[in-house]
This record gives structure tokens, C-alpha cells and sequence, in this order.
């Protein structure tokens, strides 16, 4: 026996059947939906006033407006009540007016600190006409506490101003650091030098050579007199700041070095390059202990802890990951990021960083890595360098030149500032490479494009009077 072949049908065409069957069983009239059951529709009115505003009391002496029969009923059973003046579906028409209505009306009600039902104080409710003659504007929303915002309030901070300029570098200045002791700091460039400035004076003091390409990463440490640099030429150099000279170099990197960190406790430092693979040294001996590779692309951003995780990097290809320095393996891979993740600052005093790419800054805690939020404004540029001092003043430097300070607790933007070029340079040279706060957070060095050095400093003269803050709360709380 064959069996027939099923015509293959569409859903739509198949549901358009299965719903004129049904309506061929139940619905008495052809080709219309069923008339409203007028009954049904006022108990449903009904019942939905009495849940809804049940609990709200009423404190008002003037009488309150006309309401439903059936409303009135329910709302001497549920006590005092803001009385709402809701048409039936049969009296659409105002008595007194004879035209139509359709508003929802709530009594007037004065602030009260009296507990409702729910145990909460009572706030005043507005009063809004909604005019219209669509059913939907019986809207709740009329009536909804305004919940007061979760967003932390930022902490007023004094703008930031530009004190001193410094150019002495032939090239782009591509790395800053500063001596923990705060007397001195030094700077790489694309001239292939490291130069060493006087901190208070901004007096030059040395002039180091010795790489053969632009010097991307600088570090001092502040248990030995050592300097440590990083460049473009696959080199890491130990410099003896004793004897002014290099005492010991590292070799194994594939391709230029960018970013380079010094251990707070252990003698290790971590280099990250183009070869996508962060590796870790023993400064004395010069053997390379770990390779921790797994990145995509270059590793472009590193920093280090005293605890797990120890070493934290970030990568052009859009990931930061946080590795076990023991066994030399991820513990966590972070993908919040789209873009490249350029630079990346840890508070000096909470357990948290941030981290910055051309799409958002972003916030995480340790040692967990947990996302905290965005913050609350877009700088639209790359950005090459970010750092965070003690007072919760975060500072990112961007590709078009532009210096934004940022609340670290609120993540609100309070300054845009916009770098000039130095007199001769071309307006595209507007770029921000590095900076760093010195040891105090109270003055800021930042390397430019224009070959220079350009130091801020806090405007003493500004009060939170001359200087408002212009904070808004977001609206809608992104949670990736």
C-alpha cells in the first residue's frame, strides 16, 4: 500500500489553516473576532486598580473625584486610598463636560514619611492627564516611585593645566618612568635615546645610547640601581645607573618589544611584543624562565602583582589575559574588549584596573576579573597610555592628542584636555604615547608626537564653585 506524498506547506500557510478551523468550531460570526465582553473587562479594570495602588494611602482632606462604582467598592475594602478616576467601557462620557474621556487622574497627595503597606515611606505622586483615546494610556507609569540612582556620585576634582614643556628628544617620545625616590625621571624615543630629566626643575642631567631602534618600555626598579629598557631592535637592556651603562641584555624575543614591567617583590621582568608572547626573566641570571604565550597578536600592555594574578596582559587581539606565574599558564581570559587593548593602569590602593581600547575604558576587579562598568564617556580615538593615581584620578592619552581625566570610583569624564603641538610641528603630531603620574600622583608627564615632554599639575586656584560638577547618572547600565 503507498502512501500518499505530504505537500510540503509553510508555517504561515499551516497556521492561517489550523486558525480558520478554530474559528470554524467556536466563533459563531465568520469572518470578525468576537464583540467585548463589557462585564469581564470592568472586573479585569477593576482587580488591576486594586493590586496596583491598593497599598497607596491617601492623605489628602479635599474630596476626590467621581470614580466607578465597582472602583469606589474595592477601595473602601483596601482602606484610604489615592482614588483613580478610570472610565468603564460604558460612561466614556464626562457628566459635567459631556465630551470625552479617557485620562487617568490621581488625587492629589502631600509628601508623607508614614510607612505604606510595604513598609516603605511614601512619596508625593504626580498628577498626569493622559489624553488620547487609545486604552493603553491607563499606564502605570504615572504612579511609579522614581527610584533614586545606584551610580556612586564622583568625587570633585580640581582640573588639570599644563605647567612645563620639554622637548630636547629628536623623535617621537615613546616611554616614561619615574625614580621611586621622585628626584629624576627618564624617557625613550624614537632617536633611539634615553634620556634622564631632573623631576623638579625638568633640567636635562644624561643622555643614554645604546639601541638600535625606537625604545618602547622603560622601567626602574626601586630595590636595585637599576634601569631596564625595551625597544623596536628585539632588545631588553639592564642599564647600571651607577656606572651609566648596560651590564646585562636579554635575548629571546622573535620581534620588536613594547610594554615591559618590573615585579614589585620577586627579581623577575615581564616584556611583551610583537611575537605575541609575554616573557618572563630572572634579572640576574638573564635566563628566561617563562614564555607565557596564547596571544593572538602583540602584546602591547602588561602590568604585575605581588599576588595571583600575577601578570596581566593585554593584546592587539582584543583579549587580556591573566596567567599563573608558576606554571606559566592562563588563569583567566578576559574578551569584554573589541579593539586592540592598547594601555592598561591598576589602582595604586583597590584591588581593580582598567583597561582602555578605541571602543571603551573598562573596569574589572581583581583577582577575579570581574567586570565593574564602562565609564560613563567615549574618547572616538586609540588610545596609547592610561594611568591612575592614589587620589582616583585616572588620565587617558589618545592618538589625536586629546588627555581625558576621569573619577576612577563613578567613571565620569570631569576634563577633556586637548595637547598643542610645539611650535613647528604638524598638526597630525598631536599624539600621546606615554605618561605616568610621579611617585606623590600630583604631577603628571606625559611623551608626545611632537617630540616632547609636556608636565601637568592640579589648578590650585579651582573650587568645585569655579568648576561645577556636570554629572549625570547613565540611564542604562551596560553589563558587558
Amino acid at each position: 500500500m503507498e502512501v500518499e506524498p505530504v505537500e510540503p506547506q509553510s508555517l504561515k500557510k499551516l497556521s492561517f489553516k489550523s486558525l480558520k478551523r478554530a474559528l470554524d468550531l467556536f466563533s459563531p460570526i465568520h469572518g470578525q473576532l468576537a464583540p467585548p465582553d463589557a462585564e469581564s473587562k470592568k472586573i479585569r479594570i477593576n482587580y488591576k486598580v486594586n493590586a496596583e495602588y491598593g497599598g497607596i494611602k491617601s492623605t489628602t482632606s479635599q474630596p476626590p473625584r467621581q470614580a466607578n462604582p465597582a472602583t469606589q467598592d474595592h477601595t473602601q475594602q483596601a482602606g484610604p486610598s489615592n482614588t483613580l478616576a478610570l472610565p468603564a467601557p460604558g460612561d466614556s462620557k464626562d457628566p459635567q463636560k459631556g465630551g470625552p474621556q479617557n485620562a487617568l487622574v490621581v488625587g492629589p497627595a502631600m509628601p508623607s514619611t508614614a510607612p505604606n503597606d510595604h513598609g516603605f515611606p511614601s512619596k508625593h505622586t504626580a498628577v498626569i492627564s493622559a489624553s488620547g483615546s487609545s486604552e493603553r494610556n491607563l499606564s502605570t507609569s504615572a504612579l511609579m516611585e522614581r527610584m533614586p540612582s545606584k551610580w556612586p556620585r564622583p568625587v570633585w576634582h580640581a582640573p588639570w593645566k599644563n605647567y612645563r614643556v620639554i622637548s630636547g628628544h629628536l623623535g617621537w617620545v615613546r616611554s616614561v618612568a619615574v625614580d621611586p625616590s621622585n628626584t629624576w625621571f627618564c624617557t625613550g624615543s624614537a632617536d633611539r635615546t634615553i634620556k634622564i630629566w631632573d623631576l623638579a626643575s625638568g633640567v636635562l642631567k644624561l643622555t643614554l645610547t645604546g639601541h638600535i631602534e625606537q625604545i618602547r618600555g622603560l622601567a626602574i626598579s626601586s630595590k636595585h640601581t637599576y634601569m631596564f629598557s625595551a625597544g623596536d631592535d628585539k632588545q631588553v637592556k639592564c642599564w647600571d645607573l651607577e656606572q651609566n651603562k648596560v651590564i646585562r641584555s636579554y635575548h629571546g624575543h622573535l620581534s620588536g618589544v613594547y610594554c615591559l614591567a618590573l615585579h614589585p617583590t620577586i627579581d623577575i621582568l615581564l616584556t611583551g611584543g610583537r611575537d605575541s608572547v609575554c616573557r618572563v626573566w630572572d634579572i640576574r641570571s638573564k635566563m628566561q624562565i617563562h614564555a607565557l604565550s596564547g596571544h593572538d597578536n602583540t602584546v602591547c600592555s602588561v602590568f604585575t602583582r605581588p599576588t595571583d594574578p600575577q601578570v596581566v596582559t593585554g593584546s592587539h587581539d582584543t583579549t587580556i589575559k591573566m596567567w599563573d606565574l608558576r606554571y606559566g599558564k592562563t588563569m583567566l581570559t578576559l574578551t569584554n574588549h573589541k579593539k586592540s587593548v592598547r594601555a592598561m593602569a591598576q589602582h595604586p590602593k583597590e584591588q581593580s584596573f582598567a583597561s582602555a581600547s578605541a571602543d571603551n575604558i573598562k573596569k574589572f576587579n581583581l583577582p577575579k576579573g570581574e567586570f565593574v562598568h564602562n565609564m560613563l564617556s567615549q574618547q572616538k580615538t586609540i588610545i596609547n597610555t592610561m594611568s591612575v593615581n592614589e587620589d582616583g584620578v585616572m588620565v587617558t592619552g589618545g592618538d589625536n592628542g586629546s588627555l581625558w581625566f576621569w573619577d576612577w570610583k563613578s567613571g565620569h569624564n570631569f576634563q577633556q584636555a586637548q595637547t598643542i603641538v610645539q611650535p613647528g610641528s604638524l598638526d597630525s603630531e598631536a599624539g600621546i604615547y606615554a605618561s605616568t603620574y610621579d611617585t606623590t600622583g600630583s604631577r603628571l608627564i606625559t611623551c608626545e608626537a611632537d617630540k616632547t615632554i609636556k608636565m601637568w599639575k592640579e589648578d590650585e586656584s579651582a573650587t568645585p564653585e569655579t568648576h561645577p560638577l556636570n554629572f549625570r547618572p547613565p540611564k542604562d547600565i551596560r553589563r558587558f
